[in-house]
């Protein structure tokens, strides 16, 4: 089992990121879908902290996952590469990776803009990237919902495509999960 990818598959870092972040992604729309129907208060606020925490460790990892791939780049796409399939995918690939930079980030302006401090897992302060403002708290957390939508549709595209391919026998899912096709 090789810890990097090659030319013809994916590494254990890779696919051990990738369903880190999937799981992730999953527990976060399902806390923020959660969080949208409540009344903050000091019952829930432990919820918001997890649910910022989170959104702060994908951020990270996503940034350790473009890193790693310059370390380490991922396989070719199975399949000729100039079909439109392969640019849609290489399209969504590309959407993923910039709205999970920018929903967390939306969502750190938002939270400072509060004026409430957000701690990462109840340790430390993470220090604000807006200012105290009602406007750009409103903008923020506008921006931040309309993006986690859009995240969710391309999620839903990526994960119907991932299928297709599978059910056509290319073992792009297959190579995703256990690193060969």
């Amino acid at each position: 089992m090789a810890w990097r990818n090659t030319s013809d598959s994916f590494g254990l870092v890779t696919r051990l990121l990738h369903w880190l972040m999937a799981l992730a992604i999953l527990i976060m729309l399902a806390l923020g879908t959660r969080l949208q129907g409540l009344q903050p208060g000091l019952a829930n606020l432990w919820l918001y902290g997890l649910h910022k925490s989170i959104g702060l460790s994908l951020l990270m990892l996503v940034l350790i996952r473009l890193v790693w791939h310059r370390i380490s780049p991922p396989p070719a796409p199975i399949g000729d590469p100039s079909a439109l399939s392969q640019r849609l995918a290489r399209a969504g690939h590309i959407a993923i990776y910039l709205l999970l930079i920018a929903i967390p980030l939306s969502g750190w302006v938002a939270s400072s803009a509060s004026g409430i401090d957000t701690m990462f897992f109840d340790t430390w302060v993470v220090p604000p990237i807006a200012p105290v403002s009602e406007a750009w708290e409103n903008a923020g957390w506008a921006v931040h919902g309309a993006l986690t939508k859009l995240l969710m549709a391309v999620l839903l595209i990526h994960v119907g495509a991932a299928l297709k391919r599978q059910m056509e026998g290319d073992g792009t899912l297959s190579r995703m999960w256990s690193g060969r096709a």
